[in-house]
């Protein structure tokens, strides 16, 4: 970042720095291996309402909170059934988020209100340094605008929060392109058998492996974080084909009839598909394109996190 970048003061690299801003009630972008967070200090209600401000997202739609470890989660949740036990040892740290009911510390607007809270313990060193040195828990979502793409790089965040943050209170922390690119697995576990709110960065087929139990697929109200049925959405339309050949010949039709068209198909690698896919969502925005096409995985390991995603993506917006 060139120092005559109107946004260079909000950008450090420094953990204490952000763990400064969080104790003092400012907000703090935190990298994370999923994608980037817009995190405040979850015990302090204050802080927590800016960032449904600075996101822009409603507020009865629960935000995740961040803990340095798996010991700490007994602060944070009234009971932790078996299943929660056994996933935060396989997991932690890492890409999992456990739905628990909430202990009295949890302020109501982390959880809209709600009798549960999602929590995990994120693996990215800085965010873990933060975390180690504020001592408590940060409450974030992803550090964009609600229901628009997620940010992987802190380009990304400064694209989208970058005139909304304030560089005498708030921070981004930046500790590079996160190297998974999209959002945490969710897992209900006041439900039995666990429900999966949210399929993400650990597969589904490893959930159910560590529990030795089937694992149903989420029903009933939303109740966690990117369980809207329209999100992580471009500008552009996505339209959705299960082949490389379907998506190169609507590709074609596209662009005979004038429009701006870009294919996204990482089929090949799911892995890379997956750190790679919000970049180039949002780099056909940066391109004006008018459509993507976009080839769906199968439904297996990161799979079923990639066509989570395209799905929502594609999904009809809101007005």
């Amino acid at each position: 970042m060139r120092r005559d970048d109107p946004h260079a003061e909000l950008v450090t690299g420094d953990p204490l720095r952000a763990a400064e801003r969080i104790r003092e009630g400012g907000l703090a972008v935190v990298p994370t291996e999923t994608v980037y967070g817009l995190a405040a200090d979850a015990d302090q209600p204050q802080a927590v309402r800016r960032v449904f401000e600075v996101k822009g997202r409603p507020a009865d739609h629960p935000l995740i909170v961040h803990i340095a470890a798996a010991e700490a989660l007994g602060d944070w949740v009234a009971e932790i059934p078996a299943s929660a036990a056994t996933l935060a040892a396989a997991c932690w740290p890492g890409p999992l988020t456990l739905l628990l009911k909430r202990s009295t510390r949890v302020p109501d607007i982390v959880t809209g209100g709600r009798d549960s809270v999602g929590i995990r313990v994120p693996a990215h060193s800085l965010t873990q340094q933060l975390l180690a040195t504020t001592g408590g828990g940060i409450a974030a979502p992803s550090a964009n605008r609600y229901g628009k793409v997620s940010p992987t790089t802190v380009g990304h965040v400064l694209d989208d929060l970058g005139d909304l943050l304030d560089p005498a209170r708030d921070i981004i922390l930046d500790g590079g392109a996160s190297p998974i690119g999209v959002e945490s697995t969710i897992v209900d576990c006041t439900a039995f058998p666990p429900q999966i709110l949210r399929p993400g960065g650990i597969p589904i087929e490893n959930i159910a492996a560590l529990l030795d139990t089937p694992i149903v697929p989420a029903s009933g109200p939303s109740r966690a974080a990117g369980m809207a049925a329209s999100h992580y959405a471009p500008q552009a339309t996505v339209h959705l084909v299960d082949r490389r050949a379907d998506a190169i010949a609507a590709a074609d039709r596209f662009r005979a009839a004038g429009l701006a068209v870009r294919v996204i198909d990482g089929t090949g690698d799911l892995v890379r598909y997956a750190r790679n896919l919000y970049a180039d969502l949002r780099s056909a925005d940066d391109d004006r394109c008018t459509d993507i096409i976009a080839v769906m995985p199968q439904a297996i390991g990161l799979g079923h996190a990639i066509r989570d995603r395209l799905h929502k993506a594609a999904a009809r917006k809101p007005n």
